[in-house]
């Protein structure tokens, strides 16, 4: 569910990027209705028994979403990435590219969900 804070953070955002960064919001958060979103670190941040991913809102090129412990959530996807011992990423270029990971976004939700949960 969307939150007043993030949406009034959105208004305000000035960044070429800001329809992506949008597009992928929606994505996440109909991903499943358990997860949140707030501001955390200036940026919107999505929630489910601790901090799932963040946006970093200066880049002018691409959406920038970094899951936090990445590197713990189990299965396949290819488009999360890092070498890091916990974070990774996922970059989009466009909202079409974001339409196209949408399952995968939706699958690393899922299994994000299920780890908290510790199934």
């Amino acid at each position: 569910m969307a939150d007043n804070e993030v949406d009034a953070w959105m208004a305000a955002y000035d960044n070429p990027m800001k329809d992506v960064v949008e597009r992928v919001r929606r994505i996440v958060l109909e991903a499943d209705p358990r997860v949140g979103e707030c501001i955390k670190w200036q940026a919107p941040t999505f929630t489910y028994r601790g901090n799932l991913a963040s946006f970093f809102p200066r880049s002018r090129q691409h959406a920038t979403l970094m899951f936090h412990k990445g590197a713990l959530i189990p299965g396949e996807h290819p488009h999360l990435t890092g070498e890091g011992k916990e974070g990774r990423t996922m970059t989009f270029a466009s909202v079409a590219e974001a339409e196209e990971r949408r399952d995968e976004l939706a699958s690393i939700v899922a299994a994000w969900i299920a780890l908290q949960d510790g199934a």
